[in-house]
């Protein structure tokens, strides 16, 4: 009996038997491609008979090909054979028949998965910890608005009908959205995802979850994209549309992702902490990750909405800076000593893939464990030299991405090449649509 088989008796037994099963494929840009599949057929799936195009990893947001990927009908569009990752199979609450969930991969028929997996992205940088009989820890924070429904796709949002302007850690607001938080939590639950904390933050209609730490960084991963499906999919339950797009509102807070890491040795202990000061090691990281910043940009900020978060008084983090538990900072230092030593990644917004954000918030620790470049002077100091600003610009972001060696080491350099195409294609159709802001201003005056 395969591990896929035992997991989904073990489901069937704690749940029932599900009407399908939602084969779900993680692409590039975090959104969830795949099947349906009729339960009673789980011997095709088992056998590996249940099969994608290896493109299916690579698509533009708009769900087209990229031909400058090189993975498409150009090579003959060549399908994988979808395999379960494990420990995801999952019941979906909020479904309205009895529907399990599983996340995939896709394998060639030589069983090797695809270089361009953002899930094995990040296998490839944990597995440089365990060559060096180390093992990260990471917790994540994910924030999203809840908005009123629209009544068109290219309607703008607006927050749930009482919500405050500025609504930071309000209770009375928790209480006012408590049926639809409760669905969500109550859905984590259902789903065994590690949630913890609950707040309003202080967009109107925007909160956050924070998750639990653990050293099994693929779950944390996980937990994210599955985490970002759920909400929207109970907030449509409940009347209301949620979204992780990283800039929402011009004049409210974005939308981030958190990361926060430390690093265990093989004997389980934290080699991060100092009595006093910041640690050597927890120096090193912190510089490896700051020098890396510019170059890994791009997936930290995938999107052209992504840009308006590096803008000013954007209440997100723009340059590649420290500080002592400073809010400020890109990377705080929450804690320096004890076992809770360990830094706060601020950069990332919510509309990135957490797979390909946690690889590459760890590889740049890593790179500064072995390099050890030297660690500027934190935001704090009165001495510290301002930091070149992250750009603001997408296609600057992605050239740099694109040019990069450390891109190509952390990912790469297939992947880092493939994800370049895929944001140029989608530079060139994104960037070509005249806005309204456009016709208002210029049509009827120039």
């Amino acid at each position: 009996m395969s591990l896929f088989r035992t997991e989904f008796e073990e489901y069937c037994a704690a749940h029932g038997t599900p009407d399908r099963l939602e084969l779900m494929l993680c692409d590039l840009n975090s959104i969830l491609r795949g099947k349906w599949l009729p339960a009673e057929s789980i011997d095709k799936f088992e056998t590996g008979a249940v099969r994608l195009p290896m493109s299916t990893y690579a698509p533009n947001i708009l769900g087209y090909e990229v031909e400058a990927t090189g993975l498409g009908i150009a090579v003959g569009d060549p399908d994988g054979r979808l395999v379960p990752v494990p420990g995801t199979l999952k019941p979906v609450p909020w479904a309205e028949n009895h529907v399990a969930q599983v996340l995939v991969e896709m394998t060639d028929l030589d069983g090797q998965i695809s270089a361009v997996s953002p899930r094995q992205v990040l296998k490839n940088v944990l597995g440089e910890f365990t060559e060096q009989g180390l093992r990260p820890v990471v917790s994540t924070e994910l924030e999203f608005y809840l908005l009123e429904p629209r009544d068109a796709p290219d309607a703008a949002p607006t927050p749930p009908w009482g919500s405050p302007d500025a609504q930071n850690y309000d209770l009375e607001v928790l209480a006012r959205q408590a049926s639809v938080l409760n669905d969500i939590l109550a859905a984590a639950e259902a789903q065994e995802l590690p949630s913890d904390t609950l707040i309003a933050e202080y967009g109107a209609g925007q909160f956050e979850v924070n998750f639990h730490h653990t050293d099994d960084v693929l779950a944390a991963a996980e937990t994210g994209i599955l985490f970002r499906r759920l909400v929207r999919g109970v907030a449509a339950k409940h009347g209301l549309e949620a979204t992780f797009m990283a800039k929402p509102y011009a004049d409210m807070p974005g939308n981030g992702l958190h990361v926060h890491a430390s690093v265990l040795d093989a004997q389980g202990n934290n080699i991060f902490p100092a009595e006093e000061g910041v640690s050597e090691k927890l120096g090193h990281a912190v510089a490896g990750v700051l020098s890396t910043m510019h170059d890994l940009q791009a997936i930290f900020a995938p999107h052209m909405n992504s840009y308006r978060r590096f803008q000013p008084n954007s209440f997100a983090p723009s340059a590649p800076n420290w500080g002592l538990d400073n809010r400020a900072a890109a990377i705080r230092l929450p804690e320096t000593s004890g076992p809770g030593a360990r830094l706060e990644h601020r950069i990332s917004g919510a509309d990135a893939n957490p797979y390909l954000v946690l690889a590459a918030v760890l590889g740049g620790m890593m790179h500064g464990l072995e390099t050890q470049p030297p660690l500027p002077l934190p935001l704090d100091d009165p001495a510290c030299t301002p930091a070149t600003p992250l750009s603001a610009d997408w296609t600057t972001a992605v050239e740099r991405f694109a040019a990069s060696d450390i891109a190509a080491r952390i990912f790469g350099a297939e992947f880092r090449d493939v994800y370049a195409a895929v944001r140029r294609d989608e530079i060139a159709q994104l960037t070509t649509v005249i806005s309204p802001v456009e016709y208002r201003y210029y049509l009827s005056r120039l």
